[in-house]
């Protein structure tokens, strides 16, 4: 709200241009010349200045994990990076990088760095290598894997994965001061474990090691199963602050403002040989909440 003086002054100046208005020609004398020179280019509304964030990148790098390199999306154990939700090309997708530069220069102008199992702490490494394609825009989807470890106490704590983020964006920085950086939160465990239990096969396939801290023992309902998976899902609220927090301090970073971990996915969303990884249709779920995003 504006201090009552500012109104004040917008008060007076409307009633000033009322008046003058009124008063027509004369209020300027009525033979007066209109105002030239230095006066005329004084009168000229100032141009807009360039917005900090440019909604039409001309190209866009990926870094972070399995769920941007398509892992288990098309077959299962393989990386399937033509249905990434950031460049993948399939049409049923229409990731990030298509609805933003169009099918035929996506195909040129789009960089997927991201590597199946890597951590926060891969991450730097990978901003290290999209760096060198001049990237105008960086996607960034990493934690996951920080938090899915073989047991809490094994879980990178949330000093590493701060430094290891804000490392990342001093990467960039360095080089390309100007490129835009997309950042999506980390994706909500505890909803995968709340959709994959009433799968048999998925519970079946999460007793082969996936994600054993929220995973493991999937049926379980004790009071020290339930203790676990909440901690598991407090880590990945607390890395899901550290990404906004860290991105709020570059003004070109946006942060998702936690949509992917709010988002309801479904059995339809997730793969079915994992019940983990996004499936094609989760993936291009995804592209939807990174293009708003970065358009908005």
């Amino acid at each position: 709200m504006r201090k009552p003086r500012h109104v004040s002054r917008a008060v007076l100046a409307a009633v000033a241009a009322a008046v003058l208005g009124a008063a027509g020609c004369d209020a300027v004398g009525g033979a007066s010349p209109a105002p030239s020179g230095t006066e005329a280019r004084g009168a000229r509304p100032s141009p807009k200045p360039t917005p900090v964030w440019d909604r039409s990148p001309a190209s866009v790098a990926a870094v972070g994990d399995s769920i941007t390199t398509g892992f288990d999306a098309c077959a299962v154990l393989s990386d399937c990076p033509e249905v990434s939700w950031a460049t993948g090309s399939r049409a049923s997708v229409d990731s990030l990088a298509v609805r933003l530069l169009g099918r035929t220069k996506a195909a040129d102008r789009s960089w997927n760095l991201a590597v199946t199992g890597a951590r926060m702490e891969d991450v730097p490494a990978q901003m290290a290598r999209a760096v060198t394609h001049r990237p105008e825009l960086v996607t960034v989807m990493a934690g996951a894997n920080d938090a899915c470890r073989r047991s809490v106490d094994s879980m990178t704590p949330v000093a590493e994965f701060r430094a290891s983020f804000e490392e990342a964006l001093r990467t960039l920085r360095r080089s390309l001061p100007k490129s835009q950086v997309y950042v999506a939160s980390v994706p909500n465990l505890m909803r995968l474990w709340e959709q994959g239990r009433t799968s048999p096969m998925g519970l079946q396939v999460w007793k082969l090691g996936i994600c054993p801290s929220m995973l493991g023992d999937a049926e379980s309902l004790t009071a020290g199963a339930k203790q676990r998976r909440s901690t598991v899902q407090d880590r990945v609220e607390a890395y899901n602050t550290v990404l906004k927090d860290v991105c709020a301090k570059d003004r070109r970073c946006r942060f998702d403002g936690g949509a992917v971990h709010d988002f309801r996915f479904g059995q339809a969303q997730l793969s079915q040989w994992d019940f983990f990884h996004p499936s094609v249709d989760g993936q291009a779920r995804l592209a939807e909440i990174a293009y708003r995003t970065v358009t908005n």
